[in-house]
């Protein structure tokens, strides 16, 4: 038996990619493999109806990796940045018609390549890398088509923004992270209540 988190997130959200690989660890200590996320489209240039400003992107990260995630985006470059995050959404999708494990596995590597790497995760080569480690093909106008559907039915489910996470007893928007803007500055902390109650949620007990 297995259980799956429904998370809707961009893959070029700093704050998505915190709060994925916080719970992924948390999964790994516990030896909890029988949990599964399923990392679902919220584009955020559908969202704001115009490209996400790489740029921004940087600010965010110089101000909130120091704060909260020192182990993280240690080769982001915004001169990589891609154009759209389209592409990378819909070969996640992609990946998920395989298998859940592929699905997340895929995810993380196109996080992994945008922020450690400092790779243009819309770059068809760098795309078709990602897809032949996998082993999968890579995406389809239909896959494509799906991104745009999962986000409509986003919206329906309530989705706030990214990261949105629904277990089966939970539906949160960005809880790892307490975020307020200070005078222009980000003031991040991790919100340890929050973050403690999304896993307990995301790790309770399978029923037998």
């Amino acid at each position: 038996m297995s259980a799956t988190i429904d998370v809707y997130a961009d893959v070029v959200c700093p704050f998505a990619y915190i709060g994925l690989t916080r719970v992924l660890a948390h999964r790994a200590a516990i030896g909890r493999d029988d949990v599964r996320l399923r990392v679902l489209p919220w584009p955020l240039e559908v969202v704001n109806h115009e490209p996400v400003d790489g740029r921004f992107i940087a600010e965010e990260v110089a101000e909130v990796a120091p704060q909260v995630a020192p182990d993280l985006f240690t080769g982001f470059d915004p001169d990589a940045f891609p154009s759209s995050s389209l592409p990378a959404l819909a070969l996640t999708h992609a990946a998920y018609r395989h298998d859940d494990q592929t699905g997340e596995q895929v995810a993380m590597a196109l996080r992994t390549a945008l922020f450690e790497r400092g790779l243009d995760i819309s770059d068809a080569d760098v795309l078709a890398g990602i897809a032949d480690a996998h082993r999968i093909d890579g995406y389809s106008p239909e896959d494509l088509e799906a991104v745009q559907a999962e986000y409509t039915r986003g919206r329906e489910r309530g989705v706030v923004g990214s990261p949105h996470f629904f277990t089966r007893s939970l539906s949160v928007f960005c809880p790892v992270l307490e975020i307020h803007r200070v005078e222009g500055t980000l003031d991040v902390q991790v919100d340890r209540e929050a973050l403690a109650s999304l896993l307990e949620a995301c790790f309770e007990p399978l029923e037998s």
